[in-house]
């Protein structure tokens, strides 16, 4: 079943709107406490994530009954449309519990062939990333504008963005070093920001292992409509989430590649 792109963004916004006022009484907050999801390790969860997600389910059981869910918190639902909405209530929760505004709200509506409409919104500063077929803009303190994404900058003066240090197993990071040695600048820390740094022609790459599809398909959603490029780290699709590299545009996507490819 197809629906109107226009009354989808429009269903987009609603949940963001949404999961931002549910978010935001608990952020910076100093009774906010965090369950950890991981018995070796540390994944956290919050109040914040699991309201935020029930209220953007609670828009779509209203607006869009027939879609399925897919879902960070919460078990997934089957929709009968064929189409199913895929949501990470504050993608970034280590960066949430910490104060850094570095996190967001992602929600993409995916069909057969992966996301064909994604928005990444951070609350807190007030910016919204949003990218569809025929769009790309972003709205913010500063108002509205397009998103492009950078043309034209070599791989030595790129700046390159990962969230983890260790970004995932011994052989992925050393593939990743083998990209970062060749590049301008590298930051890490930003979680989905640095995807909407990318979308607005801020930075060039981002880097990243071990991924679900709720962590990438409204970026690849941005990016793609600003004029970039997400694949896997083979060139493959990659919004099933694991090895993702996103660019700004094919040359550094092509370079960057070459160095990550047998990882």
């Amino acid at each position: 079943m197809t629906q109107n792109p226009d009354s989808d963004l429009d269903v987009a916004q609603k949940m963001a709107d949404a999961a931002g006022a549910a978010i935001l009484p608990y952020f910076r907050s100093a009774t906010l406490g965090a369950d950890n999801k991981l018995e070796d390790g540390f994944d956290p969860v919050t109040v914040a994530d699991r309201e935020a997600e029930l209220a953007m389910r609670a828009v779509l059981a209203q607006l869009r009954p027939d879609d399925g869910i897919l879902g960070e918190e919460f078990a997934p639902v089957e929709g009968s449309s064929g189409r199913t909405w895929v949501l990470d209530p504050i993608d970034g929760t280590r960066g949430f519990i910490s104060g850094t505004p570095t996190w967001g709200v992602l929600i993409a509506m995916s069909e057969a062939d992966g996301p064909v409409l994604g928005v990444i919104d951070q609350p807190y500063t007030g910016e919204r990333f949003i990218g569809a077929a025929g769009m790309a803009q972003m709205t913010g303190p500063q108002g509205a504008r397009d998103l492009a994404t950078r043309n034209g900058t070599a791989l030595d003066q790129a700046i390159l963005f990962t969230t983890f240090p260790e970004v995932g197993t011994p052989e992925e990071r050393a593939g990743f070093e083998r990209v970062s040695g060749k590049v301008r600048l590298t930051r890490y820390g930003m979680d989905c920001y640095a995807y909407a740094l990318l979308a607005a022609g801020q930075i060039d790459l981002v880097i990243e292992a071990g991924l679900n599809a709720y962590d990438v398909q409204a970026p690849i959603a941005v990016i793609q409509a600003a004029g970039g490029v997400v694949t896997d780290w083979e060139g493959g699709p990659a919004h099933e989430g694991g090895r993702v590299l996103a660019a700004a545009n094919a040359e550094l996507h092509a370079a960057a590649l070459a160095l990550l490819k047998n990882s």
